[in-house]
């Protein structure tokens, strides 16, 4: 009678890993991005990583690069989702721009994946992407600050000096690694932010 591989003292192979979808692979990457910055992202360690062989990279993508594009891309549309969309249904601009102010202050991740751009400016695929989002972050800005009073030149301006806080704090704590605050002074320091640049109900 013949026998099972159990039977034998065999063990069965293992089952293959199911195929790891092009998001996954561009989720993994913004990890790494993340964690080590852009030069980190590779096939191989990737792979190894997410438990899969780099077959199922290259059915996705033809190479390294594209996968890098891939997980800008994805970056770009979380924020544009995850971010402005949530903030649609907040009619009065004021409260928009203080939850837009309270969400940002709460989304750790998506701001170190902004710093480890920042560093790597040089790179053909993260500049256009930095350079739409940055601009689409100040046209918001400028936008929601004209419909809560100012004039065009004082709403732009605006915009520039809560964009230029807000890359100049990343600055202070990732890169330049100022001890980072206790909850309740960031708590007071988002507070003094929203204060200071938020113009008051006329």
């Amino acid at each position: 009678m013949a026998t099972t591989p159990a039977a034998s003292g065999t063990k069965p192979a293992p089952a293959r890993a199911a195929r790891l979808s092009a998001t996954g692979w561009a989720e993994a990457a913004l990890d790494l991005i993340a964690e080590q910055g852009v030069s980190a992202v590779a096939v191989e360690p990737l792979a190894r990583r997410l438990g899969v062989t780099k077959g199922s990279f290259y059915w996705h993508f033809p190479s390294r690069d594209a996968l890098l594009v891939a997980a800008l891309e994805l970056w770009e549309r979380m924020e544009e989702e995850t971010v402005f969309g949530q903030l649609e249904a907040v009619a009065d601009p004021r409260e928009r721009l203080r939850a837009l102010f309270s969400m940002v202050a709460r989304e750790y991740k998506t701001h170190i994946i902004y710093s480890e751009l920042l560093k790597a400016l040089d790179h053909p695929a993260v500049q256009p992407v930095i350079g739409r989002v940055s601009e689409r972050r100040l046209d918001y800005l400028t936008a929601s600050f004209r419909q809560a009073g100012l004039g065009r030149d004082d709403a732009r301006n605006r915009a520039r000096l809560a964009y230029s806080a807000y890359v100049g704090f990343l600055q202070l704590n990732l890169q330049l690694k100022q001890t980072r605050m206790q909850h309740d002074e960031f708590d007071n320091y988002v507070e003094h932010m929203m204060t200071t640049l938020i113009p008051p109900t006329n």
